[in-house]
């Protein structure tokens, strides 16, 4: 793989339920609404252990494998465009983000990106509910 070896972990607090951050990161409809422009292939329903999708970065792909699912975290086997992982963990009112491997994409902003994209959909659902 060509790229550098870089990891990034990053908490943030959120005006959201721990069910609400667990559905967001869970459902993939939900997953799709916030991941913009970050484009998915072979993605439906809920996450489970196993599962696997390909997300694209531009003429970037990343393949995904679900390898572990819980009420508070979730960990991406990750492989192509980034050869690493990435952790997600939350609870009410925070969310934290680990992410770790080798990609020529410079993967802590993709992450800070990925959580600011993601504190404002679920401002914006928390509103609407």
């Amino acid at each position: 793989m060509l790229g550098n070896f870089q990891q990034s972990n990053l908490r943030i607090e959120v005006n959201a339920s721990e069910q609400m951050i667990k559905d967001s990161l869970l459902e993939s409809d939900r997953l799709k609404q916030w991941m913009w422009p970050q484009s998915f292939a072979s993605l439906s329903g809920k996450l489970s252990p196993g599962d696997t999708f390909v997300s694209s970065w531009g003429f970037v792909e990343i393949n995904h494998k679900v390898d572990f699912v819980d009420d508070h975290s979730l960990r991406l086997i990750l492989s192509k465009g980034i050869d690493g992982f990435h952790e997600w963990h939350w609870g009410d009112g925070w969310l934290q983000s680990r992410l770790e491997g080798v990609s020529i994409l410079p993967l802590n902003l993709g992450q800070t990106l990925s959580l600011f994209l993601l504190r404002q959909y679920l401002n914006v659902n928390k509103a609407l509910s």
